[in-house]
């Protein structure tokens, strides 16, 4: 599995703990940025991630910013990208077994490291039961015009 992950100002701290997480699990990664934690725009990194979701050049992404909102607003404009905003680790789970999720999106002034890390392992371990869930994805990918 490859990685993107992207964060904005508010999400910088937290992305450096994820990073930490995706080497330990042997997960290799895109970091997209940004770089410190001075001001940014959260569309400048989520865009890209989401981008390199839609066009395959990674397998899922991962997106960080003070709330959550705003990258997962900016990841879902993207054809092709089913960004959920997660904050707890049933949600981390199902998004995945049921929606086929392929990027996640956390707010790190909602959550805490520890928190995030388990939200991000679940996330990133948990695969797709398919079945009548598949459905529903096709149902989007035919309003996007991708099938």
């Amino acid at each position: 599995m490859k990685v993107a992950i992207g964060s904005d100002h508010g999400g910088y701290e937290l992305k450096g703990e994820i990073i930490e997480l995706l080497k330990e699990m042997g997960i290799e990664y895109k970091d997209v940025g940004c770089e410190c934690s001075d001001s940014v725009d959260y569309p400048d990194y989520g865009l890209p991630v989401a981008e390199m979701v839609a066009n395959r050049e990674v397998d899922r992404g991962i997106l960080i910013c003070g709330t959550g909102i705003g990258m997962s607003i900016a990841a879902n404009k993207v054809k092709g990208v089913r960004c959920a905003l997660v904050h707890d680790l049933f949600t981390a789970k199902v998004t995945r077994e049921h929606n086929d999720t392929n990027v996640l999106a956390m707010g790190a002034r909602v959550i805490g490291p520890g928190l995030a890390t388990e939200i991000a392992r679940t996330w990133l371990g948990t695969e797709f039961q398919g079945g009548r869930h598949a459905r529903r994805i096709e149902k989007i990918a035919e309003y996007e015009g991708n099938k």
